[in-house]
């Protein structure tokens, strides 16, 4: 395997898809991650912090003012990996 398709050591303990967020780290999603809640894998998942044991997904089809979808936080054990 080459340096650029192996993936990097850790996935950090708190990661959004917003680019717009301080916890939004572009490398990561150059490969694909998946996200367990309570042992049932989410494809869903928007953000999630593994130390508090939370994730965050949309509520529906419910959108905010600017367009953006609505979260709800979800609690228990989180694990993420690479798929």
């Amino acid at each position: 395997m080459t340096e650029a398709t192996q993936n990097p050591a850790r996935l950090p303990d708190h990661l959004s898809t917003d680019p717009r967020s301080p916890h939004h780290v572009a490398a990561v999603f150059e490969h694909d991650i998946g996200i367990r809640l309570n042992g049932k894998e989410r494809s869903d998942v928007d953000e999630y912090c593994i130390s508090e044991g939370w994730v965050k997904v949309p509520a529906g089809k419910t959108v905010d003012r600017k367009g953006k979808p609505v979260l709800i936080k979800l609690k228990g054990t989180v694990e993420a990996f690479y798929k």
